[in-house]
This record gives structure tokens, C-alpha cells and sequence, in this order.
């Protein structure tokens, strides 16, 4: 019963004007500042950390609003993929499909920020990408989160070793791939660097497919625009990462961190980006 009200209360929602989710989605992001205490121990020093560190506005508020919009504009793209292309306005395609002419396919990296879930919808309408996610625990919610994303020309795979095999494969048809590279891989699969000045666990998977063939690696970003008006979607190719796990993922974070600086208040703060998975190391003490 619980999983047919969630998924009603999704439809309702998702049927609403952009401008209206999103407000509805800035009301979430508030509530769940206010009502965990965990949401807040994540959040605030996180955010506060890295605007102070680069002498940027401390707004915490539009960071805890935009927070809950992140979430509703994931919704909303989901359910409605064309409405939402045609809010999509894409800035430096031309990187994209030098990138992709060179026959070696494309290692599209999408961090947590702003509309990023219309990044692989955009470039789907050019050619195949296969994406690496990780399922969620929760039955209903890796329903909801896998119908949602399913979309023409957009193939997604688990983060195990058959989904690295299929990955592979696309890249060898010279076709994308997607990494959501932020996310703390699980134990035994990273490595630990600095992201913002603190040791994080960081995946090394993307150099490591894209060093196979020489792949072109491109950050993509999708900072919102005011309120129901969509993205700015920008793409910026990277230099060819290292074949030192090490030294690749250090480099991979600091792309991150250009990334997120773009638009720092949408980004995902309230993920715990420094936890340590179980079978990780330790990470290095200072």
C-alpha cells in the first residue's frame, strides 16, 4: 500500500508545471534540513567548508532549497523527457562531437548538480550511451528510479563487473558511457585522495576505461536556470588521466571540483562524500 501511494504521490507531482515541482522540491530540501539532524551534519559543513575555501557568498539557504530541487528536477525529467530537451540549453556541443568523431566513443562523466539527469537524455538523441548505476536497496525506490530513467538509445547497467564488461563493449562500438563519478564506489574499488582538501574515496574506473583506447573523457555539468526555466547544459573535455590509479583519481577530483563551482549551491551536499565503505582501508592520516 505504502509502494502504490509513493508512486501515485510521484505521478501527481511530476504532472505539475516545472516551476511548480521545483518550488515543491525547495519545500522538501527545507523540511529535510529541518527535520534531520543527520541531513544537517552532512549538509552544512560540507557546503560551508568548500564556499569558504574559495572566498565565495555563504548561502546556505539557496544551497538547502536547491538541494530538494535537485531531487524534484530529477522527477520531472524522468517523466517528462521531451518537455524537458527542449528546456535543455546546450553550450559546447562542438567538444562532444569532436570527441565522438574520433572513433574511440566518449567516457561521459555527470556530477550531482543542478538537472544532471538531462545530460544522458541529451545525448541520446545523437547516439547510444551506456550507463553505470548502483541499485538502490530499496525495492520500490530502484522500481521507481530504473522505470523512471528508462529512455530511448540509454542503456543502464549495474555497478559490478558485467556492467564494466558492458561498458567496455560500448566504448569498443565507439558509443558513450556514463559515470556518476562523485559517488563513493564500494570497498576494494577505489582509492583515497583529496576532494576539497579531504581524503575521499574516490573511483578510478573511468580513467581506467578510458586509458583502453584512448577514449576522450568529457565533464558534463547542467547548472539550473531561474525557476522553470530549465538548464544550462556545458560540456568540458578533459586531459588524458593518468594510468596511475592514484594520481587519476586525484586528477578526476579536481575536475569534480571545477565542476561543482560552476553552480556550487546545486550541488548534492547532503551525500556523505568522505564515508568510508565497509572493506575499504583506511584512509591515509595526516
Amino acid at each position: 500500500m505504502r509502494k502504490l501511494i509513493l508512486r501515485l504521490s510521484v505521478n501527481a507531482i511530476t504532472m505539475l508545471p516545472l516551476a511548480l515541482v521545483q518550488i515543491i522540491g525547495a519545500s522538501m530540501g527545507i523540511l529535510a534540513y529541518i527535520g534531520s539532524k543527520q541531513y544537517r551534519s552532512f549538509f552544512r559543513p560540507q557546503y560551508e567548508v568548500v564556499v569558504s575555501a574559495h572566498k565565495l557568498p555563504f548561502k546556505l539557504w539557496e544551497a538547502i532549497r536547491a538541494s530538494g530541487m535537485l531531487f524534484a528536477d530529477s522527477l520531472w525529467i524522468w517523466r517528462n523527457p521531451q518537455k524537458a530537451l527542449q528546456l535543455a540549453e546546450v553550450q559546447n556541443w562542438d567538444v562532444v562531437e569532436t570527441a565522438i568523431r574520433e572513433g574511440h566513443g566518449l567516457v561521459m562523466l555527470t556530477p550531482h548538480l543542478g538537472g544532471f539527469e538531462i545530460i544522458p537524455r541529451v545525448l541520446a538523441q545523437h547516439f547510444p550511451a551506456t550507463i553505470l548505476y548502483r541499485p538502490s536497496r530499496q525495492e520500490w525506490l530502484n522500481e521507481l528510479v530504473e522505470e523512471g530513467r528508462a529512455y530511448p538509445n540509454m542503456h543502464f547497467v549495474p555497478t559490478n563487473l558485467n556492467g564494466v564488461r558492458q561498458m567496455t563493449r560500448a566504448l569498443t562500438r565507439g558509443e558513450a558511457i556514463g559515470i556518476l563519478p562523485d559517488q563513493v564506489p564500494s570497498g576494494g574499488e577505489g582509492v583515497w585522495v583529496p576532494f576539497f582538501g579531504r581524503p575521499a574515496y574516490t573511483t578510478p574506473l573511468p580513467a581506467r576505461l578510458a586509458n583502453r583506447s584512448k577514449t576522450p573523457v568529457v565533464m558534463f555539468t547542467a547548472k539550473r536556470k531561474g525557476i522553470g526555466e530549465g538548464w544550462l547544459m556545458q560540456a568540458n573535455r578533459l586531459a588524458p588521466l593518468s594510468e596511475d590509479a592514484n594520481i587519476a583519481a586525484a586528477e578526476l577530483n579536481v575536475a569534480i571540483e571545477n565542476a561543482i563551482l560552476v553552480a556550487p549551491e546545486q550541488y548534492i551536499w547532503s551525500y556523505n562524500r568522505y564515508k568510508h565503505p565497509a572493506g575499504a582501508e583506511l584512509p591515509p592520516s595526516n
